[in-house]
């Protein structure tokens, strides 16, 4: 301790010198609080040796309350239960936190029933450098004037251009509607074989055999988020938060044809006329059919001709139209001291199969 109490040198810091001394640096703090205190000394605190406390249990009850606990009676019932059974017999031997030490003392505390053994999901890493790729879908609930009741809005959105290929209104939230919509949607875009990748999280229709045989057929890769975890669908979760986000966006709606008629509103604003801030201002349209390139030639043009006539007024120089990135991710891996692209989802919209 007297090495710690003299001055260490610059480079090195007391918890390093603890560690190499394998001294408690609570320790060393006290110690040098002691030889800078002016007043008289204190003497040194020594931990008290480990005695039996007067009001604990002696030997023979202890044998007595285990024994009670591995009777035939109550052998299988927890210490809750066998402290109040004994007391509605009129009979105390101890409180139930006693009769948890004395387990514990003997090994008997734990579950001993069959536990469903923990569960390790991979973690779904997607990457879209181009449309029909990737897709990623989900499904929310809208709201009703009556009570309890709610419709079920399928949507499908392409990872890289945020476009919806497809949704679809219903009353139902079954696997079969939702084989039908990837069917559909398969077809319509006429997806080859082994090159579009969809990713959904884990609910029924997601899950089920049906739904699942039916994207094996059509050679589309299945993927799913870790269960309880929102950010591996992230995508989908935004676009669902930008619907009920909108001005117009109703509470509750009247009925079906009410929501049929809101949500093929919102599908064309979203893919045409949406300027996505993750895409830099392009709409979902424009980059799923690559009419951004020309538009961005037309809007570096403009940019050109407003630095020619006031070039104070860009600091850092000409400026330069943002392209949408070329990279989309869903839990990119990040590696140390890089910077990945920003992770994204995005979907195209096709026409929804209207099922009632």
């Amino acid at each position: 301790m007297s090495l710690l109490q003299q001055d260490l040198p610059v480079h090195l810091s007391q918890r390093k010198a603890c560690d190499a001394l394998a001294v408690c640096r609570n320790t060393l703090r006290n110690q040098l609080h002691r030889a800078a205190f002016c007043g008289p000394p204190k003497p040194l605190s020594h931990r008290r040796k480990a005695t039996r406390q007067a009001r604990a249990l002696d030997l023979a009850e202890r044998q007595k309350v285990l024994s009670l606990m591995n009777s035939d009676a109550y052998c299988n019932q927890p210490p809750a239960e066998i402290y109040y059974d004994l007391l509605d017999q009129g009979r105390y031997l101890c409180s139930i936190s006693t009769m948890h030490r004395l387990l514990r003392s003997e090994n008997q505390q734990g579950e001993r029933r069959q536990q469903r053994p923990a569960q390790s999901h991979a973690i779904p890493r997607l990457h879209a450098q181009a449309v029909n790729e990737v897709w990623t879908w989900d499904i929310t609930k809208l709201p009703t004037l009556r009570r309890g009741e709610y419709l079920s809005l399928y949507v499908v959105m392409d990872l890289f251009s945020r476009y919806i290929v497809a949704w679809m209104l219903s009353r139902k939230e079954n696997s079969a509607l939702a084989s039908q919509l990837m069917l559909e949607a398969a077809q319509r875009y006429d997806i080859p074989s082994n090159t579009l990748t969809l990713h959904q999280d884990r609910g029924a229709p997601m899950t089920a055999h049906c739904y699942l045989d039916l994207l094996s057929e059509l050679a589309i890769t299945a993927s799913h988020s870790r269960p309880r975890v929102s950010n591996d669908n992230a995508m989908s979760e935004a676009q669902f938060k930008t619907l009920k986000y909108q001005p117009d966006y109703p509470r509750r709606f009247d009925d079906y044809a009410h929501a049929q008629h809101w949500c093929q509103d919102y599908v064309r604003w979203y893919n045409e006329d949406h300027h996505h801030s993750a895409l830099n201002g392009f709409t979902p349209q424009q980059v799923f059919t690559g009419e951004h390139q020309v538009l961005a030639k037309r809007q570096q043009t403009a940019m050109d001709e407003a630095y020619r006539r006031h070039p104070e007024r860009f600091v850092q120089g000409p400026p330069k139209v943002k392209m949408p990135p070329e990279h989309v991710y869903i839990n990119p891996v990040i590696k140390e001291g890089n910077h990945t692209p920003e992770s994204g989802v995005n979907f195209p919209t096709l026409p929804r199969a209207n099922i009632r």
